[in-house]
């Protein structure tokens, strides 16, 4: 990538970081609320589904703003973890991740929470009659079966995360090398005289990216549903 200059260099590297970090935190929470929306009964079931879903009906920047007052250095809860743990997370990298990973879960989870309901729950049933414990059947019958939906839910996430641009901005704001993803980058570009140029590689990289992810999960999808049928 010779032909990217320094600036746009940084911004591909930090956007790729944000959406692998955003990508692997999410993953465990997004397969916990999944179970719970397809499998579970418990009082406040539609109050999660609908928090879970809300940040892709809230407008992103409303969604960045709430984040803002929640996780600012002098918020609640912002100042509670920097006391604590030492974490900052607005106006830093760390706060790209946090809001990528929000604005990217309620696709990870539809993605996963299908797969799930796809799933035959007599097969469970028989597994658990044998003696099975409850992690067991989901580690050896229920996981391999939802194997596709993860990636596809995994690769959702990710896009997401790579073209997240409202919420990020105005958490964490639009600082060379510090915060600027590609998105911002982008926008940053094509505000100046002449960064037309810039703005149409970084869409080209943006474009690129997308498409080898799509290829990707097509691939793992296929060989996890291969493996699964046995062939």
């Amino acid at each position: 990538m010779n032909w990217l200059g320094p600036e746009e260099w940084q911004a591909v590297a930090l956007s790729l970081k944000v959406a692998i970090w955003a990508t692997l935190l999410n993953l465990p929470f997004a397969l916990l609320v999944s179970l719970a929306l397809a499998r579970w009964s418990f009082p406040g079931k539609q109050l999660l589904n609908a928090i879970v879903h809300l940040p892709l009906f809230l407008p992103p920047v409303v969604t960045g703003y709430l984040l803002l007052i929640s996780f600012g250095r002098r918020a609640p809860v912002g100042a509670w973890l920097e006391q604590t743990f030492g974490l900052v997370l607005a106006f830093r990298w760390t706060g790209a991740v946090l809001a990528a990973a929000i604005m990217g879960f309620p696709l990870m989870v539809r993605a996963i929470r299908l797969a799930i309901e796809a799933v035959d729950p007599k097969l469970e049933q028989a597994a658990a009659t044998l003696g099975a414990s409850r992690f067991w059947v989901f580690a050896t019958v229920t996981l391999p079966l939802i194997l596709p939906g993860l990636i596809a839910g995994a690769v959702l996430g990710f896009a997401k995360a790579m073209g997240e641009f409202g919420a990020t901005i105005t958490f964490v704001a639009n600082i060379p090398g510090q915060t600027q993803t590609l998105p911002s980058a982008v926008y940053s570009f094509l505000q100046v005289p002449g960064g037309e140029d810039a703005a149409l590689r970084l869409v080209a990289i943006s474009v690129a990216l997308a498409m080898a992810a799509l290829i990707a999960s097509e691939v793992l999808a296929r060989r996890a549903s291969r493996r699964i049928n046995g062939t």
